[in-house]
């Protein structure tokens, strides 16, 4: 058993040095800038500060760590030349980027507790868990729509392209379903003034429960276009 944990060990510290190495860390820093500009920004600004705004600021912030791993990952393994590696092990779906998935997730909830835990601490008090499971929701939801478009693209910087078109066109046309249980960018904590209290939060877990079921799909989607190794190598 012990030797079954230092193997699992090793496999943790070596994909997680394949998913976040390289720009990895510009995107780190570029997600700590935007989190202190726009925690300096309300301050200077009175904005009034409650769980909902440290919602908002630390969306993109959210979205910034995401990003890489997920548009990259695919590029790397083919730069790296590990993808005919990779395929030729048994259940490459489930025994290789399933695994990273699930370390990419959990790496970016940990980071979301210390944004949101330094949050916390300068500008208004809150649960840091608390903030960061519900930002995981949005999260996870456009992390596996990007990976998806890159196993179909498998050029980071194609992918990147078509995300950042995506995400313009999505926040036009999101004020159409702001509120609802479609909208993406629906702020929990927030307090719509056309629902009661009881309606939005049975809207918000109508919500959290689409985010979840379209993060499975487009990861099921993902990793079944893995499946075609003659489009990769």
């Amino acid at each position: 058993m012990i030797s079954s944990f230092i193997l699992i060990g090793k496999i943790i510290r070596y994909n997680l040095k394949i998913i976040f190495a390289g720009k990895f860390f510009l995107f780190l820093l570029a997600a700590i800038a935007f989190y202190v500009f726009f925690m300096v920004v309300s301050v200077f600004d009175n904005v009034e500060i409650n769980i909902g705004f440290l919602y908002e600021i630390t969306f993109f912030p959210a979205l910034l760590l995401i990003f890489y791993p997920m548009v990259f990952g695919i590029q790397r393994d083919e730069d790296a030349r590990m993808l005919e590696i990779l395929f030729g092990i048994p259940d490459y779906r489930y025994k290789v980027w399933l695994v990273r998935l699930i370390l990419i997730f959990s790496l970016v909830f940990v980071l979301l507790i210390l944004f949101a835990a330094v949050g916390s601490w300068l500008l208004y008090p809150i649960e840091p868990v608390t903030l960061a499971a519900q930002l995981l929701f949005p999260v996870c939801f456009l992390g596996s729509l990007a990976f998806l478009f890159a196993t179909r693209i498998k050029n980071g910087n194609a992918t990147a392209v078509v995300m950042v078109l995506f995400g313009f066109f999505l926040t036009i046309f999101s004020e159409l379903v702001e509120d609802t249980l479609w909208d993406i960018f629906l702020n929990p904590f927030g307090n719509p003034r056309q629902y009661t209290q009881l309606a939005f939060q049975e809207i918000v877990w109508k919500n959290r429960i689409f985010l979840s079921v379209g993060t499975l799909v487009f990861t099921l989607g993902a990793l079944l276009n893995l499946q075609n190794r003659e489009k990769y190598i």
